[in-house]
């Protein structure tokens, strides 16, 4: 039997009535005889139970009508179904197959997917088809940042027009440099679950390859992975049989694409002059109650300043009157002072001499790197040394000279129009002026600016939970595209697992 709960949202027009007819809606409920265990087992304070009483998911239906077909084929998947395994994913950073399997057996999460106890589970290759098919071209970081930052807003629990600016990186789900690597990374993994369990298993596995040759590693994979696959009683077990399905993925990535290396929207970054990642930046705007209000999701190399006015744009559309920005150096650039002060915002950002008070060209091209100290450029490499050229303690006539490696120079594929055939060095130029910015150098040591500046510390947190918490530190899929959508999912289970704590207070 099956019972409408909302009758008038169904006959609001007939196009959405049509479309009805090849998704299945989850505000119609089958009733079932076990339904009473969810009352019975899950507690009332339980985190996906709060999380379906605070968030209308019918949205979802709305915002991916456009991509089905009303009146040919099968009927799909319930898409709010398919996004809330996307969502139980993130949430508990599992791979596809484990959240299937999880919701096989748990009934949290079949609650939270509007499951009845008996049902079976999906396949875990639809969920992989429903982000190629249905999420693929939509605007997901933007709308589903609105869908929180609205609901905070109502819920009052915004309360200022301060936000708080960062950049997080998370590496590529490509190894730049082999993907033997990935494979020995992640089985070595599986084997210490293994040891955890059963010491003895040392002189039972597969030999270990030791050498760098693809094939022979992934000989061994498989190997190892059929050894478990033969052996019920260790590959059953929730801990080991995790890590043998993330492995798995591993191997038929690498056996479709043979080289993992090729994810060509990643870019080499550089946390520190002598720390870099291959990947991507996400870079965050955050209001000090540590709801996340926009984010813009780059290759590695760029800088973080050049995207502050997109991320206060983006702020202010989801409903957040902007008039304090807190940020690091970074953030001191000419153009960022200069927009502060048109639009009456503070700045709180530490004036830094070479990005916020030197004159020099190419402005667009070359970036900042704060925590190196160091220029980059548009390839992605960064200087190896700088220097200080002109008359002492006359800073209108010195400049500040960044050295690239002209080896990397000679055979880069961005050399025409920036480095000359023949050179033998290659420099960057900041001519610094020292009288400039007199007003934010002035703000800068007010007691105001120092007690804003203590909130920065809230964003940094917030990029430890993303990475360390909803498994932000790596990319799931290749490309710009792929990392953008995983950015929506992780910031959309953050600001929703944020709002509920905070309404439980």
């Amino acid at each position: 039997m099956f019972i409408n709960l909302d009758i008038s949202s169904v006959f609001c027009n007939l196009t959405f009535v049509n479309q009805r007819v090849m998704l299945p809606s989850q505000s119609t409920i089958q009733f079932s005889d076990h339904s009473v265990l969810y009352d019975l087992l899950i507690p009332k304070d339980h985190l996906l139970r709060k999380i379906n009483d605070l968030i209308d998911f019918n949205f979802v239906y709305k915002e991916l009508k456009d991509k089905y077909c009303p009146d040919n084929g099968r009927t799909a998947e319930d898409p709010v179904r398919m996004f809330k395994y996307l969502l139980l994913k993130t949430i508990y950073t599992l791979s596809d197959v484990d959240v299937v399997e999880h919701s096989r057996y748990d009934l949290s999460y079949k609650y939270f997917l509007g499951m009845m106890p008996e049902d079976d589970v999906i396949n875990p290759s639809s969920l992989c088809k429903f982000r190629r098919m249905r999420l693929k071209d939509l605007d997901l970081l933007d709308m589903l940042i609105n869908k929180t930052v609205t609901l905070a807003v109502e819920k009052g629990l915004i309360k200022s027009g301060t936000i708080i600016v960062d950049a997080t990186h998370t590496a590529s789900r490509s190894n730049p440099y082999s993907p033997v690597d990935i494979l020995k990374q992640r089985s070595k993994l599986l084997r210490k679950a293994i040891y955890l369990i059963d010491e003895d298993q040392k002189d039972k596995l597969p030999q270990k390859n030791e050498d760098d040759i693809l094939e022979n590693e992934l000989s061994y994979t498989e190997s190892l992975i059929k050894y478990l696959t033969d052996t019920p009683v260790l590959s059953e077990i929730p801990a080991v049989k995790e890590k043998m399905n993330l492995l798995s993925e591993a191997v038929d990535d690498i056996r479709d694409h043979y080289n993992t290396s090729k994810d060509r929207d990643a870019r080499v970054g550089h946390k520190s002059a002598d720390d870099a990642f291959f990947g991507y930046k996400t870079h965050i705007a955050m209001t000090p109650e540590r709801i996340i209000t926009a984010a813009t999701v780059t290759s590695g190399e760029k800088g973080d300043g050049p995207e502050l006015a997109n991320l206060v744009q983006k702020s202010r559309c989801n409903g957040v009157d902007v008039d304090v920005i807190i940020g690091d150096a970074a953030y001191s650039g000419k153009d960022n002072i200069k927009m502060a002060t048109e639009e009456d915002i503070e700045l709180v950002s530490r004036l830094n001499p070479n990005i916020s008070q030197g004159n020099r060209k190419d402005e667009d091209r070359f970036d900042y790197n704060k925590d190196a100290g160091m220029f980059v450029c548009p390839a992605g490499h960064m200087a190896i040394r700088k220097a200080r050229q002109g008359k002492k303690g006359q800073g209108t006539n010195q400049a500040m000279v960044y050295f690239f490696d002209v080896e990397k120079c000679k055979t880069c594929a961005l050399r025409e129009g920036c480095y000359k055939d023949g050179a033998k060095t290659k420099s960057y130029s900041v001519s610094i002026k020292s009288d400039e910015h007199k007003a934010q150098m002035k703000f800068q040591e007010t007691e105001r600016f120092k007690l804003l500046s203590r909130e920065r510390y809230k964003i940094e947190a917030k990029n430890s939970e993303l990475k360390n918490v909803l498994g932000y530190d790596r990319a799931l899929s290749y490309g710009l595209s792929c990392m953008e959508m995983q950015g929506a999912m992780t910031i959309f289970a953050a600001n929703i697992r944020r709002i509920v704590k905070m309404m439980a207070k």
